[in-house]
């Protein structure tokens, strides 16, 4: 799929328009498989989460980071068997039985018949039950992961299952994914300001009726740091933003095929920063250009 012109695509598209919350509260989005809600800032955890559970200080921190995301109205974490010790922490640091928290996780291995073994551990580490969300991880094996996913979702394992990728990769084959696949509920892609090739795919999946979950909505950090030395420009006043992320985020959740952007952060500051996006209006399709313009000295 060819990338399109930054500045031209999705400003005359139907599915890029005005976007407010549609109550007092918290930004949520639909699921277009049930129609369930969830808020529309979720949580990553790779790299971020990767830490042995023994190093009491760091587990501390990332408590805090969780306290916070929960208390603050987040309920979508996101993790992977790929991201180290991320399920394992997180299995010490969610409540038991919170109905606050989407568990959403994957399958990463080049073995289907490995896939079920894989992801009965991943639920003795989340100590869950069964998932919110089941995903192809890097589309790895996927012909061979997703009929076991649809057994998963038709036993109750898993309410929802979906694939991903991240950094541009494989556009194609997500695609080819949700041209063939049945039952796909979500799609996992990389988007932010920083990279927008997976537009096509948004248009697409919003078509198809498919979630979408954005990693890497800050560009692994790369941007906000470019970002640093720029200063906020009047639109974020305009939409109650005091930082460069909250306003990103409202950025991306402009785009109404976007229904959660998961950024990863060890900073509970960070956490708030990002929850922030969930309250007051989006921007609009003339404040959007705004803010693109604005992030142009970091986005080269």
């Amino acid at each position: 799929m060819q990338r399109r012109s930054v500045l031209a695509f999705g400003l005359s598209t139907p599915w890029l328009a005005a976007a407010q919350p549609t109550a007092a509260g918290l930004l949520t989005r639909a699921i277009p498989s049930s129609g369930d809600r969830v808020p529309a800032v979720g949580l990553g955890t790779w790299l971020t989460f990767d830490v042995p559970l023994g190093n009491a200080a760091a587990v501390a921190r990332r408590r805090e980071v969780v306290d916070r995301f929960l208390a603050g109205g987040g309920r979508v974490i996101d993790s992977s068997p790929m991201y180290g010790q991320a399920e394992a922490l997180l299995g010490e640091l969610l409540p038991r039985d919170d109905k606050r928290v989407f568990a959403a996780t994957k399958v990463w291995t080049p073995l289907g018949a490995y896939g079920p073994t894989q992801m009965r551990r991943s639920l003795e580490l989340w100590k869950l039950p069964r998932v919110d969300l089941m995903q192809v991880h890097n589309l790895l094996s996927w012909r061979s992961h997703l009929p076991t996913l649809r057994e998963w979702k038709a036993q109750g394992l898993a309410r929802y299952i979906g694939i991903t990728t991240s950094h541009g990769r494989d556009h194609d084959l997500v695609q080819r994914a949700l041209e063939t696949e049945r039952g796909i509920d979500v799609m996992q892609i990389t988007y932010s300001p920083a990279d927008r090739s997976a537009e096509p795919l948004l248009e697409l999946a919003a078509r198809k009726g498919v979630a979408v979950i954005i990693n890497r909505p800050f560009d692994g950090g790369e941007l906000l740091s470019r970002l640093a030395r720029v200063p906020l420009p009047p639109v974020a006043a305009e939409l109650g933003c005091a930082h460069w992320a909250t306003l990103a985020l409202k950025w991306e959740l402009a785009n109404l095929a976007v229904t959660v952007a998961i950024p990863a952060t060890t900073n509970p500051e960070h956490v708030e920063q990002n929850l922030a996006a969930l309250r007051g209006p989006l921007p609009d399709a003339k404040q959007r250009e705004a803010i693109t313009r604005a992030m142009q000295p970091a986005l080269g």
